[in-house]
């Protein structure tokens, strides 16, 4: 029997503004096999770009991205590792922020995320921290003495803590309050909570 975990959903979240990866919170969503209708990063497919060099960048692939999470833990982490009051799950462009799992970032790619609507995400893997969410952070704190270092920072502050990126595989919906069960890859040995 394959471990199982749990945690809770303290925000939902949709990038559903044209230009913009940054987050809004809303009370529920129905996610169907593209991921949450209307979001930045819904579809099947997607082109490929920086994070997939083996394919000629805008070559149709799957998409394993559909949504993104973050745990409140490691957004503490983030803040404190920054100097920071907050690190919010809006500026990530996180699509969920969970708490009760504050290793979230080390779980392993197969990991399912299931929801009490029957919703399943499928965990795709560590989502890498690049400088735009630290552009957005540093655009928050304006008064900050090292404003200008935040997105480099951002960088090194959330490499293992950036959350994960998943792709649906049972649609459903997902309300904030949620409780989820996080069911572990057979053969699993590496505990995602923190030591």
């Amino acid at each position: 029997m394959p471990g199982v975990l749990t945690a809770r959903v303290e925000a939902v979240l949709g990038a559903w503004e044209a230009g913009t990866f940054v987050t809004r919170r809303v009370e529920a969503v129905e996610v169907d096999f593209g991921g949450i209708p209307g979001d930045r990063h819904y579809g099947l497919t997607r082109p490929a770009g920086s994070r997939e060099p083996m394919y000629p960048r805008g070559t149709e692939i799957r998409n394993r991205r559909q949504l993104s999470a973050v745990s409140a833990e490691e957004c503490a982490e983030i803040a404190d590792l920054l100097g920071l009051e907050a690190v919010l799950p809006e500026w990530l462009g996180a699509n969920l922020l969970l708490s009760g799992l504050p290793g979230l970032t080390r779980l392993p790619a197969g990991a399912r995320l299931l929801f009490p609507s029957g919703a399943g995400l499928v965990c795709e893997g560590e989502n890498i921290p690049c400088r735009h969410p630290g552009e957005v952070i540093a655009a928050q704190y304006p008064l900050h003495p090292e404003r200008h270092r935040l997105p480099r920072a951002f960088v090194r502050a959330a490499m293992g803590r950036r959350g994960i990126v998943l792709s649906v595989e049972r649609p459903g919906r997902i309300a904030r309050g949620d409780s989820v069960r996080i069911v572990l890859p057979p053969g699993t040995r590496v505990d995602p909570r923190p030591a």
